[in-house]
């Protein structure tokens, strides 16, 4: 049995564990394979495509980064939803699939501390506490490269875990992060920010920066239609840290298209953590 398909029966399995009730069972707890199974899996993964999850009919979840069209990602959901455990494995994906000179990425964080197991990676710009005048520093770097970044196909990723702390950040950092938000992509520059989703009122003028939303769990329908949620995006069925959902859309939809919801796997990298929790 392939890995992908495991994959695919295990979220079958979840599924019908939650929609049965005539005996209420114990919370299940699911398991995703590993992130290095998964990866071997796939096989190859192109330069320019960065591992997202798996859907569940186990094909992978790609981001093509040389197509700037989806703009920065905003990863929203509730606290223990797995916010940090999609970053932390976006971070291990890269150094499995992409060579330093094709990928790399920095983290601002008010967590250094869970982000111990990455730091090891040669891929790895920086791990940078919010309020410290190095994260500035680290942000005004990436302005500057990206303003110069016309010919290279290398990309850089800024992870910021938690929106709210851009705003401890000083007027020029700021300005930077906004302009990132703004021109990043199309200079292979990806902001991929978290936000704690019932806490969207604090941060809610720097939504509509955000093209591409990926759901984590949450729990409040009104916050989750206030962040770009509907009726059958049922946001709160959701796994913890397991399983996200995005919006797609096959065509334009000034063509006609119509939007469904992609549900998908986060791959397990709990022996590439080391421990680190991700709750937030």
């Amino acid at each position: 049995m392939t890995t992908n398909r495991q994959f695919s029966l295990a979220l079958q399995a979840l599924t019908e564990l939650k929609t049965d009730t005539s005996t209420p069972p114990s919370k299940p707890v699911a398991v995703a394979p590993a992130l290095s199974a998964v990866l071997a899996e796939i096989g190859p993964i192109p330069a320019e495509a960065l591992l997202l999850g798996i859907a569940s009919d186990g094909l992978p979840v790609l981001l093509n980064l040389y197509d700037p069209h989806p703009g920065p990602m905003l990863i929203a959901g509730d606290a223990g939803s797995g916010k940090t455990a999609f970053l932390q494995t976006m971070a291990h994906s890269v150094a499995q699939t992409h060579e330093v000179g094709e990928v790399r990425f920095g983290v601002i964080t008010n967590y250094p501390e869970e982000w111990e197991s990455v730091t090891a990676l040669p891929h790895q710009a920086g791990v940078f506490a919010v309020g410290r005048q190095d994260a500035q520093d680290f942000i005004h770097s990436l302005a500057s490269w990206a303003h110069a970044n016309k010919d290279t196909n290398q990309c850089m990723l800024l992870f910021v875990d938690d929106l709210e702390s851009v705003a401890s950040l000083d007027l020029q950092a700021v300005r930077d992060f906004r302009w990132l938000l703004l021109r990043g992509p199309a200079r292979r520059v990806w902001p991929v920010v978290t936000l704690n989703a019932p806490r969207y009122g604090q941060v809610i003028s720097w939504l509509q920066s955000f093209r591409t939303r990926i759901f984590g769990h949450v729990a409040s329908r009104r916050v989750a239609e206030a962040l770009g949620g509907d009726k059958a995006s049922v946001l709160g069925q959701l796994e913890p840290r397991i399983q996200f959902s995005l919006r797609e859309t096959t065509v334009p939809r000034a063509l006609g298209g119509k939007e469904n919801w992609l549900r998908f796997w986060l791959p397990s990298c709990d022996a590439e953590r080391h421990g680190a929790n991700g709750a937030h």
